[in-house]
């Protein structure tokens, strides 16, 4: 199990308890949940997306989508999903596809969906695809304090 120096250096920056998780390498945010055995709706998935104003990564549940139509307005901007090479780019310490949820450590804004905030437990990719980051809701809301709060996801 691995997590990304960057990620792990502003986690503990903050003070903030985690554990790590192992299971069965995968790349698709549902079938992640699938194999470590969590529910779809508590494993926060980063999504980078590009605006016109810059990057921006959205924070939903594994089994919902950004509604890009919604945060775009809620923006006043357009938004888009962001290259993997661009995602490689910025989060060069991840593996490529592992878009971490707390991406303010890398200095890029995020929104976190207003849903993620209703669980006990969250768990997050810890920059690769075999780890899981696993906090309680408090963790998490501390992690994400920078963060915009909204509802910003729809059901797949």
């Amino acid at each position: 199990m691995t997590i990304a120096p960057m990620l792990q250096d502003h986690i503990e920056e903050r003070g903030i308890d985690y554990d790590l998780m192992a299971h069965d390498r995968e790349v698709v945010a549902t079938r992640i949940a699938q194999a470590a055995h969590i529910p779809g709706n508590t494993f926060a998935k980063g999504v980078l997306l590009k605006a016109d104003s810059g990057y921006l990564v959205a924070v939903v549940s594994a089994n919902r989508h950004v509604d890009l139509a919604e945060l775009s307005h809620r923006r006043h901007e357009r938004l888009g999903l962001a290259s993997e090479e661009e995602a490689r780019r910025i989060f060069a310490d991840c593996d490529p596809g592992a878009v971490p949820a707390c991406a303010d450590a890398y200095g890029i804004p995020v929104i976190v969906d207003s849903d993620l905030t209703d669980f006990d437990e969250i768990y997050m990719e810890a920059g690769d695809h075999e780890s899981l980051i696993h906090m309680d809701r408090k963790a998490f809301a501390r992690l994400t304090a920078s963060a915009e709060l909204a509802p910003i996801s729809r059901a797949h």
